[in-house]
């Protein structure tokens, strides 16, 4: 890879994806709403920054005139809390998605390489079902996979490969979501407040954000054309583990009050996700130490709180 848009690029993984890939050497069209997003990359000759908002995304292909082999698209808006419920700022996001990708052929990108969530894979439990009980981040999920599914055709009828990595719980410095799940649970073990917590018997998982750095450049190099990956680890434990390894590394003490409230009854069923397909294609897998990217973590939020 020589050459990449990345939009979102003053954002968490964006914005990280854009540093991996200017050390890396490549040149990046990094693409967000305002130029003090773009700022943290302006160090780097190799950068070119490009000012649009959703709006602007229908004339890309005038401000980048270049041979690119990826557009990465990760500019997303209402990632979490109450902007699950807005479903027409959700449905706006995929318009701006499929604008991304007729951006991409018309620009004469390679290939396209979608940020999706795991979330998406309710959708294939619950989307045949005769009843089930839907959460808020199906609205989210929902949105994500019908752009999934249109820009798929639009990448398939203008001769442009796709790909997508599904990315799991992400976590790491410079994460700024106030309702992010790592976050609050990290928060709550800095300040020794207990965590009030699902029973934690249902399978989950947490990805750090150098992992998902590297993944979505594995995928840009060698993912498979139409295909939609599974971004997190190839093992997967259970909720109430993975809190626990937490918890012995920033503060065995506070208290873990599992079953404060119940498990859902619907959500992302891991035993029907391939978590080895992006192995198998590109040879990812993830090596971020736990221990070490927690202490990482808990300490940039400490200067947060």
């Amino acid at each position: 890879m020589k050459k990449a848009i990345v939009t979102g690029a003053g954002g968490f993984i964006g914005g990280a994806l854009t540093h991996f890939l200017l050390e890396n050497g490549v040149l990046v069209y990094g693409v967000d709403i305002s130029e003090n997003a773009l700022a943290r990359h302006d160090s780097w000759e190799n950068f070119i920054p490009v000012v649009a908002d959703f709006a602007g995304y229908g004339g890309l292909h005038e401000m980048i005139r270049d041979n690119i082999d990826v557009f990465y698209h990760f500019a997303r808006q209402g990632g979490y809390g109450d902007s699950f419920k807005n479903y027409r700022l959700q449905l706006n996001n995929s318009i701006a998605d499929c604008d991304a990708i007729t951006a991409a052929y018309k620009i004469g990108c390679k290939k396209f390489v979608f940020a999706g969530s795991v979330n998406e894979y309710e959708m294939n439990t619950y989307i045949t079902a005769d009843y089930f009980e839907p959460r808020y981040t199906y609205v989210y999920s929902a949105v994500k996979q019908v752009s999934e599914a249109i820009c798929k055709t639009i990448a398939f009828y203008n001769g442009i490969d796709y790909c997508a990595g599904r990315i799991a719980m992400a976590y790491g410095e410079n994460f700024r979501s106030p309702s992010s799940l790592p976050n609050v649970i990290i928060k709550n073990l800095i300040t020794n407040t207990p965590c009030k917590l699902v029973e934690g018997t249902n399978l989950y998982d947490m990805i750090y954000i150098d992992d998902i750095v590297r993944a979505f450049y594995a995928i840009g190099e060698h993912g498979t054309n139409m295909k939609s990956y599974y971004v997190g680890h190839r093992k997967i434990g259970t909720f109430r583990e993975i809190i626990r390894k937490i918890a012995d590394i920033l503060n065995p003490n506070c208290p873990l009050l599992f079953g404060t409230y119940p498990d859902a009854k619907s959500g992302v069923n891991y035993e029907n996700i391939d978590t080895e397909a992006l192995y198998r294609d590109t040879g990812f897998e993830c090596q971020a130490d736990f221990r070490e990217s927690i202490l990482k973590t808990a300490e940039w939020l400490r200067k947060e709180i």
